[in-house]
């Protein structure tokens, strides 16, 4: 069974994409950012290996789109916070393991992805650590459908989202991956 990767991603419109980065370089600076980061990222990291779906926002508009590549499926992250729009993808889709990645990350590599999806060949979860207490990858093993309520009761975007993430998933054995950095900051661009 072919392991599938999901990536979310926003069609990246100023003041849509990127908006805390888009503070300190402007809203249409930082959707230019986030569009080439994508495609850079997309060309990096399709692999014969894994099947690779694209999670669009907004639903109708990412749907159509012609900025994301047309071989790509795709499929609606539909409404909610951050946790239900990725357990509801974790939850429709057919049995087998499923990492989830966000598209803000630079240093995501096949390397990377492989390594993630031999962790949930002895782990029911994996996630790939963020810097600031977030993350960015989570996986499953999905040996059947994930409970409805996982990643609720998460405190987004600060220090204990991955500490709540872990919580919300029960008593699933986790492994963890390479530390990585989002950017979300003009300081995490000067990072890279």
């Amino acid at each position: 069974m072919r392991p599938t990767l999901v990536i979310m991603v926003k069609e990246p419109r100023p003041g849509r994409v990127k908006t805390r980065l888009g503070r300190d370089i402007g809203l249409t600076a930082s959707a230019w950012w986030f569009r080439h980061q994508t495609r850079a990222l997309l060309r990096r990291i399709e692999d014969p290996r894994w099947h690779t779906i694209l999670a669009v926002a907004p639903d109708a508009e990412g749907l159509t789109s012609r900025i994301w590549p047309a071989h790509l499926p795709r499929v609606a992250q539909g409404r909610g916070d951050l946790g239900h729009r990725m357990s509801r993808i974790l939850r429709g889709l057919s049995k087998g393991p499923v990492c989830i990645i966000g598209a803000d990350i630079p240093d995501i590599t096949r390397p990377r992805i492989a390594e993630a999806f031999k962790a949930l060949g002895n782990h029911g979860a994996v996630f790939g650590p963020a810097p600031d207490g977030g993350y960015w990858l989570i996986g499953l093993k999905r040996a059947r459908p994930p409970r409805a309520d996982i990643l609720t009761n998460v405190r987004w975007s600060t220090e204990h989202a991955l500490t709540d993430s872990s919580r919300s998933l029960g008593d699933v054995s986790i492994a963890h991956v390479a530390t990585l950095r989002d950017v979300d900051t003009v300081d995490d661009l000067k990072l890279l």
